[in-house]
């Protein structure tokens, strides 16, 4: 009896120890929790903040799809072509083996060989009158520039008027039933934002690509003349230019400029013109045709830590006057070389990038009170801002940096 007795107790033992170990090895937070045998945890070493159960390690809301942001913004996305002396794009079916068999050698027929390659990019309908944003640089020096809808309309495009120096167009169509998109908020985005890259790169056909949006405010990239980049890791390739960033809404958050690449291809390094800047461009375009800035006539410099101690100056930001137009705004102001420029109508000046733009935004005509320091003396000057003069023209090629010529 006695032996029988110990024979179960040591089988209970055993399927004990067999299912604390199963226990211990499955589900090792059931022996965690707090019970009749102690405590759940120690406490912690330092106070730290722990997520609540249940959320992140990618358990959270997340968003499965961008298919309803894209089906909202594709459709108002174009493909442009734009030729010189009236030459047709090359047809892009033409390189297929199968298409020739059946339909011949058509860019020998069109004598295409022989003439100028065919720019192409991409634009977006920013209005149901037909009016279209793009990149300067998709048409520049175009005779003939065709636009090329989502939903397989095509129609020549006019150019309203450009702005080099932030390298932006406007073009219009006369068509009907016009899709159009819906214009973001800049104040309202943030790093970190999913946004949408849609655009026909390489001429593939349009496509969307996904990214975040890397930076903000991004300047000093010799670009443009005027710089205010978003900056994204979503894909964008030569074509891209001119398409549309958007954010998870299908909003339009920027239009598509450039890449840093050192390959041609994309590095996860775009950036987009900003749509706050965009909208400026195009209400001015509409209404005169061009775009009016500021302007008042200096050569400005960035003051740096070395210039600082050269010229013994205490402050180690703002813009510092190399040269001054004659009989410009400036000049008329009493403005001189070596003067540091430290605040236009109460707006901090701390680089040239920022005196470009403040004075920029001024209407030509009206008085400005620029602070500044003249031999470690403060002064305040009344400058009447000028209009600022059109960039020259001069040839140049998509990534091309355009140079600053000051306020």
């Amino acid at each position: 009896m006695l032996r029988r007795f110990w024979l179960f107790f040591a089988q209970a033992v055993t399927v004990l120890l067999a299912l604390m170990f199963i226990i211990a090895t499955l589900k090792p937070q059931w022996l965690q929790r707090q019970g009749q045998f102690g405590k759940q945890l120690a406490e912690p070493i330092v106070a730290l903040r722990e997520v609540a159960p249940g959320i992140g390690g990618g358990s959270g809301p997340a968003q499965a799809s961008y298919a309803d942001a894209a089906h909202k913004a594709m459709p108002a996305v174009v493909n442009v072509f734009s030729s010189k002396d009236g030459s047709l794009p090359p047809d892009p079916r033409a390189k297929d083996p199968l298409f020739r068999y059946f339909f011949g050698d058509r860019n020998n027929n069109r004598k295409q060989q022989e003439q100028p390659a065919a720019n192409l990019g991409s634009g977006v309908i920013v209005s149901s009158e037909g009016y279209i944003l793009t990149n300067q640089h998709v048409v520049d020096g175009a005779d003939q520039i065709e636009i090329a809808l989502a939903d397989g309309r095509t129609t020549n495009a006019k150019v309203i008027g450009v702005d080099p120096e932030t390298d932006l167009a406007v073009l219009k169509v006369n068509m009907t039933n016009l899709p159009t998109i819906t214009l973001g908020r800049m104040d309202q985005t943030r790093v970190g934002d999913v946004v949408l890259a849609i655009g026909n790169p390489f001429g593939v056909g349009q496509t969307v690509t996904m990214g975040i949006v890397s930076a903000l405010g991004r300047n000093h990239l010799g670009i443009n003349t005027f710089e205010n980049f978003i900056q994204t890791d979503a894909a964008i390739n030569p074509g891209n230019s001119g398409g549309a960033l958007v954010d998870v809404n299908g909003n339009l958050l920027g239009i598509n400029t450039a890449i840093y690449s050192r390959s041609g291809g994309s590095l996860g390094i775009g950036f987009a013109i900003p749509v706050s800047t965009a909208r400026s461009v195009l209400e001015s375009i509409i209404t005169t045709g061009s775009v009016t800035r500021g302007w008042i006539g200096v050569e400005p410099q960035d003051v740096t830590p070395e210039i600082a101690e050269s010229f013994g100056l205490q402050q180690k930001s703002g813009a510092i006057v190399a040269g001054v137009l004659q009989g410009g705004p400036a000049d008329k102001a009493g403005i001189k070389p070596g003067d540091i420029l430290q605040s236009v109508n109460g707006e901090d000046i701390t680089d040239t990038t920022r005196l470009l733009n403040v004075i920029a935004q001024i209407k030509p005509g009206t008085n400005a009170k620029v602070h500044l320091v003249r031999k470690n003396r403060e002064l305040d000057v009344d400058v009447m801002i000028g209009k600022r003069p059109p960039p020259p023209k001069q040839p140049a090629e998509e990534g091309d940096d355009q140079g600053d010529d000051g306020g």
